[in-house]
This record gives structure tokens, C-alpha cells and sequence, in this order.
């Protein structure tokens, strides 16, 4: 939660960012930092380990934003985007001594010799990414370590290599967060212990970048996706809101929508890195109609006027298990199944069943007491 601090106190939320989570999986940092930049910006969410990307991929889809992009790729592919970035997270990969209390079998797995991997792993994972940020760009330095050497020995070794100032936050004493110098170069971090304040261990560093350059999109820059023709385009703003500035790309029938501003950056980051997720994928199109996705659902760009059901917390339930639904309604055809005004997803309405399209991946597998 710190981290809203740490970027309210270094850059202008308001303007037009591009934001990297480079070591993004769940998703908790992400979804945060979603919430706090403006429609105009773009956040490029990346997850190196290929098995929880997805849970990353679900989390953002879950969250509604159409002004993402998920990645799955090394930091050092992040080499081919300089100066690309205005601001860069990295929650570093470390030997988690700050979730003893939480994790107890994370006692057992600590060793001085995994200590000294992460510190080794972390510089490799900052020099890696740090040409892809761009003249006075923000970085943002956390582990959940309580290891000096993953810590303020990390803040001292990226000071002495790269051009840049360490930032020193305002706190509130209220918050009981214990501001730290490194031996070296004096660099500012902020220390979270349990036993004063809700949460786990924790650290967290501010650093501003000193020279590098601009970026500007290339003029011979190829588009990478199709377009859609105009009777597909039709069909498709039906789905989506009037007041909703998008652009849209079809990738073999599937139809992802993008804010109009990023479609440069998308085909940028497409002709660099691995994509898992772009924008909303909004569903597949046939001459016909849309085949609407479970992400245009949940996605904060769908029309108000799309047709819903709203069901009882039983029939929530049974929906969210992708069990079969028994509900009265005198709608037909697509419909969003809706709990308290929240979409939970979609159901296709027949003459004498309703149609579950909860994803199967995503039900709940456990059954009530």
C-alpha cells in the first residue's frame, strides 16, 4: 500500500505515464498502480516465470482496466524499450525473511547463501532494465527482506554503477515506518517491521534517474495488427460506451480494444516483447455479431445498456461454480450475470435453458460446509 505514497510523492499522477511492473505476479502492485494513473497512461505489467503469469493475466482482467498490457518476458528483453518508461517498479525476486511470521516454512528455506543469490539476482534484474527508463524517470526499489544485503548494500551498489538520485518520502509517524541511509551513498529506504505496523516485513526505495534521453516512436514503424472493417467495427460499438475513446485490433477473429492514445505503444511493445494480454479483449467476431469474452464483462468499458440479470446470492453462487442456472427473466439472448450491480460474467439465454459461460478455470471448486 506504500507504494501509492512512493508514487504520489515522485511524479504527476494526472499526466500521461508509462508505468512497468517488471516482477508484477499476483498482480497486487499492478492492480494498485491501475488504479492510481490517469486513462491516458499505460501500464506494462511482466511477469518473468511463465506458470504465474497467468494468475497475473486473471487478476488485471478481474480488475477492469482496458489501459494495460501483460508481458512475459526476461528483464533483460526490456533492454530493447530505452528510455521508454517513466517510472519502474521492481518488487526484486529476494530470500523472504519478511514473511517468516506469515510463512513459517519460509524459515527452513532461508539460507546466507540465497542472501547472497538474490543480491546477485537483483543487480542483474536492475541493470537489466534500467535503460528502458527514460532521463529523470522514477525507480521504484522493494523486497520482502529484511537482509541489508538485498536492501541498502542494493541501493548503494545501483548508486555506485547508474546515474541517479536516491528520494527521500514524507511519512507520517502515525505509520511507524523506520527511514534508513546506506553506508555508502546515503541512500534513503523505508523498512516495515510487523511489530509496528499491520503487514509484513518489507522494504521500499525511491531513486530518480540522472541523464539518459527522450523516447519517440519510430516514422517507419509498421502496424502490427488488423483492423477491423467497418461492419465488424459497427457491431463491435455496440458493446462498448459511447464516451469510451477506443481503438480496436483483430488478431485471427478475436477483437482486443485499446485506448485510441496507446496503439503505438501496442505495436511498439509487440515488435519487442512477448504479450500475454492487451487491453480488453472484448470477444470473437463473426460477420454477424460479437461472441462477447469474460473480460468485456468485467471490463470498465462495456455499454450500461447491455442487458443483465441480477441473481440472489444462491444463484451467485451456483454461477461463479459454472453450475446450471434456474432464474425467471424475460431476457433472451446474451445477458450479464450480475450480484449486488457487480458483473460476475456472462450467460446466453435459450428458449428453455440459460448457458453458463463462467471460464471453467476460474470456478469455485469448493464446496460450502
Amino acid at each position: 500500500m506504500f507504494l501509492e505514497q512512493a508514487l504520489k510523492q515522485t511524479v504527476d499522477l494526472s499526466a500521461p505515464l508509462r508505468i512497468l511492473d517488471l516482477c508484477a505476479a499476483p498482480g497486487g502492485k499492478s492492480t494498485l498502480i491501475q488504479s492510481l494513473i490517469s486513462n491516458e497512461s499505460l501500464l506494462v505489467s511482466n511477469e518473468t516465470i511463465k506458470s504465474r503469469v497467468h494468475i497475473l493475466t486473471e487478476n488485471l482482467i478481474k480488475w477492469g482496466g482496458a489501459n494495460a498490457i501483460v508481458t512475459n518476458n526476461d528483464p533483460k528483453d526490456f533492454e530493447r524499450l530505452e528510455n521508454y518508461f517513466d517510472v519502474i517498479v521492481i518488487d526484486a525476486p529476494c530470500s523472504g525473511s519478511g514473511l517468516f511470521r506469515r510463512y513459517a516454512d519460509a524459515i527452513n528455506e532461508w539460507s546466507e547463501e540465497n542472501v547472497a543469490l538474490c543480491n546477485h539476482r537483483q543487480q542483474r534484474i536492475l541493470a537489466d532494465a534500467w535503460p528502458s527508463l527514460k532521463q529523470d524517470g522514477i525507480l521504484i526499489y522493494s523486497t520482502c527482506s529484511y537482509s541489508e544485503e538485498e536492501d541498502e548494500d542494493i541501493l548503494d551498489w545501483v548508486m555506485e554503477h547508474f546515474k541517479l538520485n536516491s528520494i527521500q518520502l514524507k511519512l507520517d509517524e502515525n505509520w511507524n515506518i523506520i527511514e534508513t541511509i546506506s553506508e555508502k551513498h546515503n541512500g534513503y529506504g523505508y523498512r516495515f517491521y510487523p511489530d509496528k505496523l499491520k503487514g509484513e516485513g518489507f522494504f521500499i526505495a525511491a531513486l530518480k534517474k540522472k541523464g539518459g534521453g527522450s523516447f519517440s516512436f519510430s516514422k517507419s514503424k509498421k502496424p502490427l495488427a488488423e483492423k477491423l472493417t467497418r461492419n465488424e467495427a459497427s457491431i463491435v460499438r455496440d458493446w462498448i460506451r459511447t464516451d469510451a475513446d477506443m481503438a480496436f485490433i483483430k488478431k485471427e477473429n478475436l477483437v482486443y480494444a485499446l485506448p485510441s492514445d496507446s496503439l503505438n505503444d501496442f505495436s511498439f511493445i509487440q515488435s519487442s516483447l512477448y504479450i500475454k494480454k492487451a487491453g480488453v479483449l472484448l470477444g470473437k467476431i463473426t460477420p454477424r455479431e460479437l461472441i462477447p469474452d469474460h473480460g468485456l464483462a468485467l471490463s470498465n468499458i462495456i455499454s450500461p445498456q447491455i442487458n443483465f440479470v441480477s441473481l440472489s446470492k444462491e444463484e451467485a453462487i451456483h454461477y461463479l461454480r459454472k453450475e446450471e442456472l434456474k432464474t425467471e427473466t424475460s431476457t433472451k439472448g446474451w445477458a450479464i450475470a450480475k450480484y449486488k450491480n457487480q458483473n460476475l460474467g456472462w450467460m446466453k439465454i435459450l428458449q428453455n435453458r440459460i448457458n453458463n459461460y463462467y471460464p471453467a478455470a476460474w470456478r469455485i471448486l469448493k464446496q460450502e460446509d
